[in-house]
């Protein structure tokens, strides 16, 4: 929800990315260049850059009438004219068989399809597509030597018939690029054909090569390929979600939540233990040691078992109903908290799970009528406000937030998170001199503890001073390694992106999310940040496999539609350069252009 998890460094380094755009590619290997191209430059196209279709268009349009804007053709006009024009001469109107072509001249056919073509072009101004098909395709018939505008202009015609006949339209497209690989108008044409009959990956493919044949100066191209790469990332995590099997996300982000809620004491035991009621002991105990997967097998043993007291089964389903929400299955998270409420109304801790059901359901009245339920049970129990300040950072009411810790800090002054949301709510709020305050004071009331040397770290990062967010960092690593396991991996990830963007050091920064990975292989920020690395240095398999496991690591929806997004931009850009190797030399030049 904020600072406070591995998220936000996941969110930073893509932030930085895009901030970065041109920057990061520029003096890189070509093959960088081209991934760089789409993923991190078709945001920053410009309408004042050249675009000689937009020039045809708007030359068109002054030719054309009313109902020719209606034309279903993204790419301009038909009249693309790629070899000189002829004059128009009577042609015979009756299709020619195999035989009186056999028996024509070169130059007769030659002059027989130029003619067919210009009179294809005239019933496509006029709006007789299935006219104008008729005579593409006597053109292509007679001809000695196809061209691919024949197949191109053909295209356009399947295009706007009713209904639209897709298939042909890739068909014809499929012709024109193997007589002109670099023909953009017919990649155009098969994209949007192959994105109307939702193939994605393909229609992705040629938008892609499109936009870099153009050099990056099409903006209409740009827009299809962020456009596409959204609906093939949607497409693809629905897909996923319906069919991955629920776990728990990293242990990093799981001990990040817990640790967001200070330590109870165990519940009052009944006098006869029952075995499930020995078995949520073993399953809360578990809890406390970070033992998460044992925990939850042992929770849902424990009620499977039977639970012989209220206030003990309200726990269990208060815990099973949390893991239930970090796996993602937020409406059976809201059953079992709803179940522990009914069990046991004063148990605090459970309305302000529910109030994150809501926010996760976009419903932040419900959200903050859960903590006001709870303030009726418990006015001074602590984590209300520390959480209810977390809901209103979220919605950028950073004044209102810091309200609220402050208000959770005074209630107890030893839970460290307080303290440091209370800074950075400040810092966003834009008092600076008091989150700076606020950070000094952590630090000296937290001596042993890491996370206030981490996010002031942050913050330091924040305003570029490199050199003081290092060594910050350095301190969190230091107390981290001290500690006896789990390790939170997270300083090493700050460090290594303080690094690049300091020094631009990135096999330092390397090297960081490396341990980071090494202490949680499954620590999201360490993926994240290791991918765009890995794109930096032309390590194009390594980003790959990054992608994917960032993607397999994502817990919603929206986190795996981004890392999805990066991997299937690659992917494209990839083949690219598999299709067209000569353009090598021309993306490297692209690349000094921009700087």
């Amino acid at each position: 929800m904020s600072s406070s998890t591995s998220q936000g460094v996941v969110d930073r380094v893509q932030h930085f990315v895009s901030e970065n755009k041109r920057t990061l590619i520029i003096g890189t290997a070509a093959i960088v260049v081209a991934i760089g191209g789409v993923a991190y430059l078709a945001s920053t196209s410009r309408s004042s850059q050249g675009d000689a279709e937009k020039g045809e268009r708007k030359k068109d349009k002054k030719k054309s009438s009313k109902k020719r804007k209606t034309v279903k053709d993204q790419d301009g006009p038909i009249l693309e004219e790629r070899s000189p024009k002829v004059a128009e001469e009577e042609t015979e109107e009756l299709k020619l068989t195999a035989e009186q072509i056999a028996q024509m001249s070169t130059e007769e056919r030659s002059k027989a399809a130029a003619s067919l073509k210009a009179k294809g072009n005239q019933a496509y101004q006029q709006r007789k597509f299935s006219t104008a098909i008729d005579l593409y395709t006597r053109a292509i018939e007679v001809t000695p030597k196809p061209e691919p505008v024949f197949f191109s202009n053909r295209a356009a015609c399947y295009v706007n018939i009713s209904p639209p006949q897709h298939e042909k339209v890739i068909e014809d497209c499929d012709e024109a690029l193997k007589l002109d690989s670099n023909y953009v108008k017919a990649l155009n044409r098969r994209a949007t054909a192959l994105e109307a009959l939702e193939q994605f990956e393909g229609a992705l493919r040629d938008y892609t090569a499109a936009t870099i044949l153009d050099k990056f100066q099409n903006e209409s191209a740009a827009q299809s390929v962020e456009r596409v790469l959204k609906k093939l990332s949607s497409k693809k995590a629905t897909d996923i979600l319906s069919t991955r099997v629920q776990r728990l996300p990293s242990h990093t982000f799981v001990s990040a939540y817990f640790g967001a809620f200070r330590s109870r004491s165990l519940p009052v035991l009944p006098e006869n233990l029952s075995t499930g009621d020995n078995t949520l002991i073993l399953s809360l105990q578990a809890l406390t040691a970070g033992d998460y997967i044992h925990s939850l097998s042992l929770v849902n043993e424990a009620i499977e078992q039977g639970i012989s007291w209220n206030e003990g089964k309200a726990e269990a389903l208060n815990l099973r109903g949390t893991y239930k929400f970090l796996m993602t299955d937020v409406v059976g998270a809201k059953e079992d908290f709803l179940a522990s409420i009914d069990l046991q109304p004063s148990l605090t801790q459970t309305w302000v799970k529910i109030a994150s059901v809501y926010m996760e359901q976009g419903d932040p009245k419900k959200a903050f009528e859960c903590f006001e339920e709870a303030i009726k049970h418990n006015a001074d129990d602590p984590d209300i406000y520390y959480h209810r300040g977390q809901v209103l950072f979220i919605m950028n009411e950073f004044t209102e937030a810091a309200q609220n810790y402050t208000k959770s800090t005074e209630l107890d002054d030893q839970f460290v998170f307080s303290h440091i949301q209370l800074a950075v709510a400040q810092y966003k709020a834009g008092n600076l001199v008091n989150s700076m305050a606020t950070f000094r004071r952590t630090l000296k009331a937290f001596p042993g503890r890491s996370e206030p040397q981490n996010y002031y770290g942050e913050l330091l990062l924040d305003q570029q001073r490199f050199q003081d967010a290092v060594e910050k960092f350095d301190r969190a690593i230091e107390l981290e390694n001290s500690k006896p396991p789990p390790i939170n991996a997270l300083p090493q990830v700050n460090k290594g992106l303080a690094l690049y963007q300091w020094k631009q050091d990135i096999g330092a920064a390397e090297r960081c999310c490396q341990e980071a990975l090494r202490i949680d292989p499954e620590c999201e920020a360490a993926v994240a940040t290791l991918a765009q690395l890995s794109l930096q240095q032309g390590k194009i398999d390594v980003a790959m496999d990054m992608f994917e496991r960032q993607a397999d690591l994502a817990r919603s929806e929206p986190e795996l539609m981004n890392a999805l997004t990066y991997q299937f931009a690659t992917a494209a850009q990839v083949e690219f350069m598999k299709n067209y190797p000569a353009m090598a030399g021309q993306l490297n030049q692209m690349a000094r252009n921009m700087m």
